[in-house]
């Protein structure tokens, strides 16, 4: 199979082959990936990749099939510090007209659908905006460096005895009240 040559990041339905796979590759030079993990939050993104193809589905629809490889830089939860993050992942994207979706009535109440990799198919299909929207759905929503933990905070006025988690809990007060009730029945 021949290497293949990176592709425009949207490309015009018009413009796909009917009959075979049309190939899509795209790899954001350095400026482009700094945009994007602004875009996205992140510190950098050192390596981005997006490899696959468009193929024909149906009379009507296209299949966009890729795989995403990314090297993305998250801020730690914890210390702030930066967390490196090796990303790859498979991609599928249906696109069809929008006269075949069933899509639910406005203000109706109807749960929504399990297919979420169904997208309205329009004059063309923007190949960076799947790999954006993929690629944000793929990081860690917690980076974390290795070995960083939380500490307990405890905050409270002065002279006051400051709650903790356990204090929280619904619950947590039954076992001594259990306790306290089994002692006070001992003592009658």
């Amino acid at each position: 199979m021949p290497p293949k040559h990176p592709t425009a990041a949207k490309i015009p339905v018009s413009k796909l082959n009917k009959t075979s796979d049309t190939p899509i590759l795209l790899e954001p030079n350095a400026e482009k990936r700094s945009a994007i993990a602004e875009e996205l939050g992140a510190l950098g993104l050192k390596k981005l990749r997006f490899d696959g193809e468009i193929l024909p589905e149906g009379k009507k629809g296209w299949k966009l099939q890729a795989s995403l490889g990314a090297t993305v830089v998250q801020a730690c939860i914890v210390t702030l510090e930066p967390v490196t993050t090796r990303i790859d992942t498979k991609v599928t994207r249906s696109f069809v007209p929008e006269h075949l979706i069933d899509l639910p009535e406005a203000g109706s109440e109807t749960e929504i659908p399990d297919e979420d990799e169904i997208d309205v198919l329009g004059e063309e299909i923007d190949v960076e905006a799947v790999m954006i929207e993929a690629l944000s759905l793929a990081l860690p929503t917690y980076p974390r460096k290795d070995g960083a933990e939380m500490e307990t905070g405890q905050f409270s006025a002065e002279g006051v005895t400051p709650m903790r988690d356990e204090d929280t809990r619904p619950f947590a007060g039954l076992a001594s009240l259990r306790e306290k009730m089994q002692k006070d029945g001992d003592e009658s």
